[in-house]
């Protein structure tokens, strides 16, 4: 038994249970590797039981541990682990905001304190010392004031007139503002926006997938609209003739994509922007510009250089910081520094590439609140980093090696799930007052109304898999998430934002529970809401959760016609992914459809009857208004009846996962301006535009009236 005390002393998981009332032991190989990134050995008896003891008494000789978190609405000032301190314990609080708190344990409950991550300090009357680092955060983190709704698309897949070959940031302001003003929109929900793993100079193009980036930190400049960057405007000469010559190429692309039906090549799209920010970086900018980067840099500090000078680096030994030179795999040895100083312009130009890219986020969301919108954009939080990447590189600290994170095996894949993301270590986090999560909160946090985390259980567990190993043979390692979920609210509360978790799929027992305690939002497709404790059936409109933002289908989803049609089974034959014979298949898809058609055409939300796609489309986002969802999402594609899935989990090179414009319902691209012309898509704004009439005549009647 020594084994499993030692790894529930360190969090680890010896069982994990698949599907309720089933247990599995977790692979005893998983564990020891789990422990071992841990810095535990547990290779063998011997060191089970000598690591069991070293444990038992650290733990014992404390007082406090790394990080400790206490609410600062409706609960005491001091977290209830003081009040375990030996009686007379002196306790000194150093503020993150400055000043000092002291009391003495045990005669009072401490003074209020301001939220923040502050230094604690105590003393014993035995003299023993500790200090920790305190998180002070709200309870309970703001949610939307009003129902609302708004757009869910994919940003690479919106292209514009002025794209050069995918959507940019100019596309989403333009989308901001157009749709904000047009159709009362809300917000629009984005995907993760974060800096990629640039591709190597030869060989296969780089990875397009948005969540799985080289860093979480950052945004990704391919992002950027060159033509609004400032000194665009400026440039002269070659450098100006240079210029046009690159944005005929980008014309190019984009009517590859828009005219041809090409896909969407992220590769080619920043060769081209590349090269003429490159050419933008040599134009001298006024002083205003200048001490507007000066400030940027000075408020991102190490990160911001850390990050640059991996990109700097990576032009010259490839994107895997694992390849590079010995010396050079530390960010802070005395070979990575001289490499820093020789390569400063390189560094400046990759800074530089990050203030633009925040300036232009900056105007995106500045550009949905004053077209209306409540909340503006929601961004996207990726699970985890590519393990080459800025992150892992300039964090390596901070994540578990050899480790990668996945999902154990399900009723949904036999085989596991191996993300090739390596997770944080828990420990790592808790001695730093969780200070990479704080960051990464805060720079996604800066231009948003909102923010998506992807996976949200991972606050609360991730499955490990031991490098080498299959996915089966992993196991859950437990965060602190109290401590996550305080980090999470003190951020949010200092931006006012709204956060969304991405629970969907097998959630841990109580995880709800407590997300929803906490204010954070949870997710719900129309297609995977049934009384799964009951009949089966599809769960009633009014039985739907509150706390949610309601969807008819997700990036990793069929789209609401190809379910409609069964067209997503077909696609998954084509390819080989169907487990069942296809007739099979097919109707069980169909069966699903009938039901809820059935469904919504006895609730008179399909007055025409079964039959018209887009009246069933129509019908089935009615019935998303009739929950009680604080927030309605509307994925894009669905306004204009596109067919193909964004991603569909299961393939690499089968499908063009990430790469696909959004196209109407015989699959021709469908650019930003005939989306805001669309027929189609007014049609299905106006469901919208009729429930929020609907709900202010609700509020303005007179009592006893009844609203037409």
């Amino acid at each position: 038994m020594a084994l499993p005390r030692l790894a529930a002393s360190y969090g680890v998981a010896t069982s994990y249970s698949p599907s309720p009332g089933r247990t599995v032991p977790a692979a005893d190989t998983a564990v020891v590797a789990a422990l071992a990134a841990l810095g535990v050995d547990a290779s063998t008896p011997d060191a089970v039981s000598a690591a069991l003891a070293a444990r038992e008494a650290e733990l014992s000789a404390r007082l406090l541990p790394p990080t400790v978190v206490t609410w600062t609405d409706g609960a005491p000032s001091a977290a209830p682990l003081l009040a375990e301190l030996p009686h007379g314990t002196r306790v000194r609080v150093e503020a993150e905001q400055g000043g000092t708190h002291t009391w003495v344990a045990g005669s009072d409950a401490g003074p209020p304190l301001p939220p923040g991550v502050h230094t604690l300090h105590v003393r014993s009357p035995d003299g023993r010392e500790a200090r920790a680092h305190l998180i002070a955060a709200p309870r309970r983190i703001k949610t939307p004031r009003r129902r609302t709704h708004g757009l869910l698309v994919q940003l690479y897949s919106l292209l514009s007139h002025r794209s050069w070959g995918m959507g940019d940031l100019g596309d989403l302001a333009e989308l901001a503002a157009w749709s904000g003003r047009a159709l009362d929109v809300g917000f629009l929900q984005v995907n993760p926006l974060h800096a990629a793993v640039p591709s190597p100079p030869k060989g296969p193009g780089g990875d397009p997938s948005p969540y799985r980036p080289s860093s979480r930190r950052f945004p990704d400049p391919v992002h950027l609209r060159v033509e609004a960057v400032p000194e665009f405007t400026e440039l002269r000469g070659e450098a100006r003739k240079r210029a046009e010559e690159l944005c005929r190429r980008a014309e190019g692309l984009r009517e590859g994509v828009l005219g041809r039906g090409e896909s969407i090549d992220r590769d080619a799209v920043w060769a081209l922007k590349r090269e003429a920010l490159e050419l933008l970086a040599d134009v001298p900018v006024g002083p205003g510009r200048c001490a507007a980067y000066s400030a940027f840099l000075a408020e991102q500090g190490p990160a911001l250089e850390d990050h640059a000078t991996w990109y700097a680096l990576a032009e010259t030994h490839g994107p895997d910081w694992h390849t590079w030179p010995a010396e050079l795999r530390d960010p802070a040895s005395a070979a990575t520094t001289r490499a820093r100083r020789e390569l400063l312009d390189r560094v400046d130009f990759h800074c530089r590439l990050a203030w633009l890219t925040d300036e232009q986020l900056a105007t995106a969301q500045r550009t949905a609140r004053e077209a209306g919108m409540d909340i503006g954009l929601v961004h996207d939080l990726a699970v985890g980093v590519h393990p080459g990447g800025a992150d892992a590189w300039a964090q390596q600290r901070h994540f578990a090696q050899r480790m990668s994170v996945g999902a154990p095996p399900d009723a949904f894949n036999a085989r596991g799930q191996d993300w090739g993301l390596p997770p944080w270590r828990p420990d790592r986090l808790a001695e730093s007052g969780y200070a990479p999560y704080r960051a990464l909160l805060r720079g996604l946090l800066r231009h948003a109304g909102a923010l998506r985390i992807d996976h949200v259980m991972g606050l609360f567990r991730l499955w490990w898999v031991p490098e080498g190993h299959d996915p089966t043979q992993g196991t859950y390692v437990h965060y602190d998430a109290e401590a996550m979920l305080a980090v999470l609210a003190l951020e949010a509360a200092r931006a006012d934002a709204v956060v969304i978790g991405e629970d969907l799929g097998t959630v841990e027992p109580g995880v709800r529970d407590t997300l929803r305690e906490h204010g954070v939002l949870g997710t719900s497709v129309l297609w995977f809401e049934r009384d799964w404790q009951g009949t089966g059936r599809p769960l009633p409109a009014e039985e739907w959760r509150a706390d949610c933002v309601a969807t008819a289908t997700t990036h990793d989803l069929p789209p609401t016609a190809a379910r409609l049609t069964g067209e997503h089974v077909q696609l998954r034959h084509d390819l080989g992914l169907l487990t069942r014979p296809l007739a099979e298949e097919q109707g069980e898809a169909a069966a699903d459809v009938r039901e809820w058609l059935g469904l919504l055409s006895r609730l008179g939300m399909l007055p025409g009857g079964v039959g018209c796609e887009e009246d069933e489309i129509r019908a089935v986002h009615r019935f998303l208004l009739a929950t009680p969802a604080r927030m309605v999402g509307i994925w894009l594609p669905d306004a204009v009846g596109d067919r193909r899935p964004q991603n569909l989990p299961g393939t690499w090179d089968e499908y063009p996962n990430w790469r696909l414009p959004i196209a109407d319902a015989t699959g021709r691209p469908v650019s930003l301006e005939e989306l805001a012309a669309s027929p189609r898509l007014h049609a299905l704004l106006a469901v919208f535009r009729e429930a929020a009439r609907d709900d202010t005549r609700a509020r303005t009647a007179p009592p006893g009236a009844h609203p037409v």
